[in-house]
């Protein structure tokens, strides 16, 4: 939920976003500004996670840090669980959160305007259902004094986020749809808290090292997973998959493995005491980090046959870490030299020249990480350790220009990882007293304004999946209707011929007639009973070859039939049921995703 704070006299924004540590931008969009200098006094602001902790001095009192922040005393005596007569220390880490759970329903509100105006928006439209869900309203009618819990909407995006928790008891491999916020566990005890899941280039498949530190591939079309290989400690290792999604790179002690995860087929390259083994874009060559023949960590290219080694770099520090290829092949970032320092630099491998990356104000900088389009880099700065350690996530283009802070996490350092069209960072928060982390947010490049995802258990890794695919998919395959396609792996089974979940369903049935598909179109779309509304829209098209058409409800379809559209195809060759002849196969699906499943629709 987000938290409220209300504007004092005097106040600017640059001051209320500078006493948490805020980027003013964000405060801008978390409230849809449109005229940022004209706050005013008792206005409700929403605030996003920034710097909550400050360092006890000699002679503060709550009532005065409430009154320097200009929050309720009440608020930093629950949020410390403070007992009377609410004595505090020097030096003592106190929370101080900015401002209270709710917002204040004002005069002229609407439902509608409270989600567009914080951000509860799913897929560009206000999610004003969410707010009447998490508010317990059984209408949309709300009155001034009203105080209502704004959540977090999911964002609406595609892409299927990956990640690694215990959540479930043990830990393992979930999913996250930002379409539709539903999450998903897709291994049953096989991950450990090491594990960080690795998306094969068509998505299709996710590789981690789990349990006993063994390679495992997960194949997501049918949840079938094959063990490759095992290491001697799973912490720390990195994997990348062929540009072709066939083969998958990583390191042993006694060089590279290439494997093939179809013929299963391995072969070794002699690299011994390599890491960071990546392919370039071509699918013929590998970069990876190596001592040279003086024992000084360089980066190496090579053939995938093993042939032409060239030395990229001309290090003469510490060693290179957590090397990323650009997805050009066209750049390299590392960090250097360890964990207590550690600078970014980002190098040009056509020209070898390296730049420094400026990074945060205590040299701590940590899971630099490329944009799907290589222009730019998203990296962890820790910062305030004084307070307990937060971290900055910074982005910067590809030679270290326009660095920025865009949110705050309050752990030392967070993973993060880009969303298939560049525009979004998905990264880890919820570090309780230098904790593990416990949620994933999510910050748009261009609205700043951090929207929380997923809390709950530990989570340990992340990454977002590289094509923008909607959900996991199930095969389904009717021997009577004679025909099988693909649908959300979360819906379940209501009879043979409908299945529904979260966001969606769908249910087939056949059509008996003689007449054309115009007329059985134009019969379905307009029933008497008005299923699709009184004025949808009917597309004429073809599937498998086969003539076709798609009805889209109006907006005046009744609700009680969930975004309902349909599709109808004729038989490529009639088919019989209980001695009947049907010639047109008909499916019913919510508008979202009709489409998509007549894109894998075949006739058996």
């Amino acid at each position: 939920m987000q938290l409220f704070y209300t504007v004092r006299h005097g106040d600017t924004l640059y001051q209320i976003a500078r006493r948490w540590e805020l980027p003013v931008e964000s405060l801008i969009a978390a409230n849809n500004l449109s005229s940022p200098n004209s706050i005013f006094a008792g206005q409700q602001l929403s605030v996003p996670p920034g710097v909550n902790v400050i360092r006890v001095k000699t002679g503060d009192t709550v009532y005065q840090i409430s009154k320097n922040f200009g929050v309720p005393t009440s608020v930093i005596i629950q949020n410390n669980q403070l007992q009377p007569p609410y004595l505090i220390q020097t030096g003592q880490l106190l929370k101080v959160p900015p401002g209270v759970p709710y917002y204040v329903v004002q005069p002229g509100d609407t439902l509608f305007q409270i989600a567009s105006r914080f951000n509860v928006i799913t897929g560009d439209h206000s999610n004003f259902e969410l707010l009447m869900k998490v508010n317990n309203l059984s209408s949309n009618v709300i009155s001034p004094g009203m105080q209502l819990i704004i959540p977090y909407a999911p964002p609406g995006d595609r892409g299927l986020i990956a990640y690694t928790t215990n959540r479930s008891g043990s830990y393992d491999i979930w999913i996250y749809n930002p379409s539709n916020g539903v999450n998903q566990q897709i291994t049953n005890g096989l991950a450990e808290s090491y594990s960080t899941p690795f998306w094969s280039p068509d998505s299709t498949k996710i590789a981690f090292i789990g349990k006993n530190a063994i390679l495992m591939i997960l194949n997501l079309a049918d949840n079938r997973i094959a063990q490759i290989d095992q290491f001697a400690d799973g912490l720390g290792v990195f994997l990348d998959w062929s540009p072709n999604s066939q083969e998958i790179v990583y390191t042993k002690p006694n060089g590279l493995v290439i494997y093939n995860v179809f013929t299963h087929r391995a072969r070794i390259l002699n690299a011994p005491g390599s890491t960071d083994a990546q392919w370039f874009p071509s699918g013929t060559d590998l970069l990876f980090q190596q001592a040279d023949t003086k024992g000084v960590s360089q980066l190496f290219r090579i053939k995938t046959n093993g042939t032409g080694k060239m030395q990229v770099t001309r290090n003469t520090g510490g060693r290179l870490n957590n090397v990323r290829l650009s997805p050009d092949g066209t750049y390299a970032l590392y960090t250097t030299p360890g964990a207590s320092i550690s600078i970014i630099y980002s190098v040009n491998l056509t020209t070898g020249n390296v730049i420094e990356v400026k990074g945060g104000p205590l040299a701590k900088n940590y899971f630099p990480t490329w944009s799907p389009d290589s222009s730019s880099m998203a990296f962890s700065a820790t910062a305030f350790e004084n307070l307990g350690y937060f971290s900055l996530l910074r982005t910067a283009g590809r030679q270290g220009m326009n660095e920025v802070t865009r949110a705050i996490s309050d752990c030392f350092a967070t993973p993060m990882t880009w969303s298939p069209d560049n525009r979004k960072i998905a990264y880890l928060s919820g570090c309780k007293q230098q904790g593990s982390s416990s949620e994933i947010w999510l910050m748009d490049l261009s609205h700043p304004v951090p929207i929380q995802l997923v809390e709950g258990g530990e989570i340990t890794a992340l990454q977002w999946s590289p094509l923008p695919i909607t959900s996991l998919k199930k095969t389904y395959s009717n021997s009577v209707y004679k025909v099988r396609f693909q649908y959300p792996s979360h819906w379940q089974r209501v009879t043979d011929e409908r299945y529904e979940g979260a966001g969606g369903f769908f249910q087939i049935a056949a059509i008996a007639s003689d007449q054309s598909i115009e007329v059985v179109c134009q019969n379905e779309a307009f029933h008497q009973l008005n299923p699709y509304g009184t004025q949808p829209g009917i597309q004429h098209t073809q599937v498998q070859n086969q003539p076709a058409c798609f009805i889209y409800p109006s907006q005046d379809q009744p609700a009680e039939m969930r975004n309902q559209a349909a599709l109808i195809i004729e038989y490529p060759t009639p088919i019989l049921i209980d001695g009947t002849e049907y010639n047109y196969f008909i499916l019913w699906a919510d508008q979202n995703h009709i489409r998509e499943i007549s894109t894998s629709l075949t006739f058996l």
